[in-house]
């Protein structure tokens, strides 16, 4: 009976965690076209941010006791978000991305994946580490910052009269969203740990599964729901801007916290992180990424997670 409850909250919490992070997403989404900022940058800032929240509410849930979900769900959603996310996009629809607006965006993707790998050559990220990755974080938020400003300048001729209460519905979005997230990510932390247990899982692959994905939804959705809607640019920014913050800021917070144990085989699971992210260089290179290339991915996520269940 314990199982099935369990099972039913996780479940819950997975919902919450979806729905909490598409209304903090669309009231951020908002906020931000008033401050006429580009589809790309919205992408790597408000919709990158409000889709990792998720990961980073299951991560303060997890700090210290059940530092080993934090790990994997970082990596694991990194991966979701690359195999999962862009395989189902490109499936749908071949995607079309400005060369020129990832030269920047994927190398600083690729650096703070290796990043995390020379912080975990000691067997730890400690709490010091943590405050390294959130040096980096107020680093690449200023980047974007300035990113945003000049976007803003350009796109001064575009700029759309709103009604005021605009704000106002955009922030009541975005509280609800913040207390679904954390409601959401106790439920599926707590039960997670309780199936693991159960199941005689360890709290890694839980964390490399079922709550990367669960936590991954948000990019999911407004990824592909971006994309069919003619905006790629938010879409795949959105990807790679949570990429690089599940790593500096939902691992700088983790570890900031109470520190984080790395155990050998989380290698294996780096160098599977990082081969999903160096495929996105395909669109570096051709500007396209073709439906052969995300049914590649989506594959490829699929084994991965096989055999991350029965290794």
């Amino acid at each position: 009976m314990e199982i099935v409850v369990s099972t039913v909250l996780t479940i819950v919490g997975l919902v919450m965690l979806c729905f909490g992070g598409n209304w903090l997403v669309s009231g951020g989404v908002a906020i931000a076209k008033k401050f006429r900022i580009s589809n790309l940058v919205i992408g790597m800032t408000i919709v990158a941010y409000g889709t990792s929240t998720p990961e980073l509410a299951a991560s303060i849930a997890a700090a210290g006791e059940h530092s080993a979900i934090i790990l994997g769900n970082i990596v694991g959603s990194n991966i979701a978000n690359v195999g999962m996310v862009i395989g189902i996009a490109a499936i749908l629809t071949p995607l079309t991305v400005r060369k020129s607006a990832l030269r920047k965006e994927i190398p600083i993707m690729l650096g703070v994946s290796f990043l995390l790998v020379l912080l975990s050559f000691d067997g730890e990220i400690s709490q010091y580490d943590g405050v390294l990755l959130l040096v980096g974080l107020g680093i690449f938020g200023f980047y974007t910052f300035k990113d945003a400003m000049k976007q803003r300048e350009k796109n001064k001729e575009n700029t759309e009269q709103s009604k005021n209460n605009i704000y106002l519905k955009s922030a009541g979005l975005i509280g609800l969203g913040i207390i679904l997230l954390y409601i959401g990510a106790i439920l599926t932390v707590d039960n997670a740990v309780i199936l693991a247990k159960e199941f005689g899982l360890s709290e890694k692959i839980i964390g490399l599964t079922v709550i990367a994905i669960g936590t991954s939804l948000p990019e999911l959705i407004t990824s592909v729901i971006a994309i069919r809607k003619g905006h790629v640019d938010i879409g795949v920014g959105n990807i790679i801007g949570s990429n690089i913050y599940n790593i500096l800021m939902i691992m700088g917070v983790g570890a900031a916290l109470g520190g984080v144990v790395i155990t050998s085989d989380a290698y294996v699971d780096y160098a599977i992180m990082i081969i999903f992210s160096l495929s996105l260089l395909i669109a570096l290179k051709t500007g396209i990424i073709n439906r052969a290339m995300g049914v590649c991915l989506a594959i490829g996520y699929v084994v991965y997670l096989i055999v991350t269940f029965f290794k």
